[in-house]
């Protein structure tokens, strides 16, 4: 069994947002409550998807062999002027 416990509880909404949400319902054929209730639902997934979503740069060898030597990950122009090298540019 599941308890589901609810809050009650006063928000102040511009006028002209509380109607588009009330006509949103309407077209949905639900509750204020629950197009409210889902459009916090949604917010807060994309706030924590937003924290948890690091980048994380992979490198990609041919061999294993990693970058060739003098070469380092944050000089770009020299990786750019070295892949062009041998092709008449």
């Amino acid at each position: 069994m599941v308890w589901v416990s609810h809050m009650k509880t006063t928000i102040d909404i511009a006028d002209s947002l509380l109607l588009q949400a009330k006509r949103l319902a309407a077209r949905r054929q639900t509750t204020l409550k629950a197009v409210i209730e889902a459009a916090l639902r949604d917010a807060l997934a994309a706030e924590q998807g937003r924290a948890g979503d690091r980048f994380e740069l992979r490198t990609h060898t041919f061999k294993g062999k990693g970058l060739q030597p003098g070469l380092s990950w944050d000089d770009w122009n020299a990786m750019l002027s070295m892949s062009y090298e041998g092709r008449g540019g």
